[in-house]
């Protein structure tokens, strides 16, 4: 299969250039909220990608753990590309803030349906529970030190029903008003159709692009859950209790912000910055997925660097990215079709700034 087949992942969004106007992000509303002030304050208009993005492609994901623990990659702010792939990293590096950047606006409409999943539900068991649309289990806390394995178990085995359904997609569209995030109707029957894939499709979910199916090397949302590192510890967020409550507070405390931008863009993750510094805060990760290929495709890598320099960061600062097909030879892990590896954003820039960053391929294999 060609690269240009394997290649498009969820941080691949960002990087798209046709814009559309009908999709045009919602003008505030009087009196937003704070938390909808600040995403329409640092959103850019939004664009168009060619896939629903509602999980990770990136069976590698977790390969980078080890080494961020290694490195003490901790606190600080977090940046990243795409759906619930970040809250892993998040629940890992335990940022003190969070920002989710993707030039689709339907990325916002989805990280809106998880901020109120999280609302909704006391533990990861119940999350998980009405993100599939099953029913949520009886006595809550005999399953907070359950292994991932339990719960998988049991909403592979439980069965949802028209009326549980229907209730709660009224739930979760009643906390999505209260966020204060202005929506069409579109919009919301958005929402509803990404809710509904989870429901419908279960733990069998797979990313998918537009007119083609999901490609046989595509792992299920089971298969992400389930997942384990170099040294064998599964490190979704969903593993444990310990990793959803911290997403979850953040969420609660409106600090996990989605922003409809472009990471080669004008503005968005400039104004990010400008939040960093004012909050005195600097970059521990920022999850970039296969972006740097289309931004060299398109010509934009410049822009990135330059966005990128503007950041606040440490010398521990680092990226974190996913590469495949031709770029990333291996050794794969049985399975696979990408490698995930870290960057440190200062070694970057300078390589860049020497001339020694020309192509994607020496991106691909620092």
């Amino acid at each position: 299969m060609t690269a240009t087949v394997r290649l498009p992942a969820l941080g691949a969004i960002v990087l798209a250039s046709v814009l559309s106007a009908s999709t045009a992000v919602a003008p505030r509303a009087q009196g937003a909220s704070p938390f909808a002030a600040q995403i329409a304050s640092l959103s850019e208009p939004p664009g168009y990608f060619d896939t629903d993005n509602l999980i990770s492609n990136e069976r590698s994901y977790l390969q980078v753990l080890p080494e961020l623990r290694r490195r003490g990659v901790r606190g600080g702010a977090y940046v990243g590309v795409g759906p619930d792939q970040n809250f892993t990293y998040i629940a890992d590096v335990r940022p003190t803030i969070a920002f989710i950047v993707d030039v689709r606006r339907d990325n916002l409409l989805l990280h809106l349906l998880f901020k109120v999943l999280f609302a909704l539900s006391r533990t990861r068991v119940e999350y998980l529970a009405q993100l599939t649309g099953r029913p949520v289990p009886a006595d809550l806390d005999a399953w907070r030190t359950l292994p991932i394995d339990r719960l998988i178990t049991y909403v592979d085995g439980a069965v949802s029903t028209p009326a549980g359904v229907d209730a709660l997609r009224r739930r979760v569209d009643e906390s999505i008003a209260r966020t204060g995030v202005p929506l069409s109707a579109d919009d919301r029957a958005t929402i509803d159709r990404f809710h509904r894939r989870f429901i419908g499709d279960g733990l069998s979910l797979k990313f998918q692009t537009t007119g083609r199916a999901p490609q046989q090397y595509y792992p299920t949302y089971r298969d992400l859950l389930r997942d384990t590192d170099e040294s064998g510890r599964q490190g979704n967020y969903l593993a444990s209790e310990d990793g959803f409550q911290f997403v979850k507070g953040l969420e609660a405390r409106d600090l996990i912000v989605p922003v409809v931008g472009d990471l080669a863009g004008p503005s968005a993750v400039a104004a990010i910055g400008n939040v960093l510094a004012a909050r005195h805060e600097r970059l521990s990760a920022f999850y970039v997925s296969n972006v740097e290929f289309y931004l060299f495709r398109e010509g934009t890598f410049a822009r990135f660097a330059a966005n990128l320099g503007r950041l606040p960061r440490t010398p521990n600062s680092v990226l974190i990215r996913s590469i495949f097909d031709r770029y990333a030879p291996g050794p794969y892990r049985p399975g696979d079709a990408s490698l995930s590896r870290l960057d440190v954003v200062d070694d970057l820039l300078r390589e860049y700034t020497a001339g020694r960053i020309r192509q994607y391929a020496d991106i691909a294999s620092r």
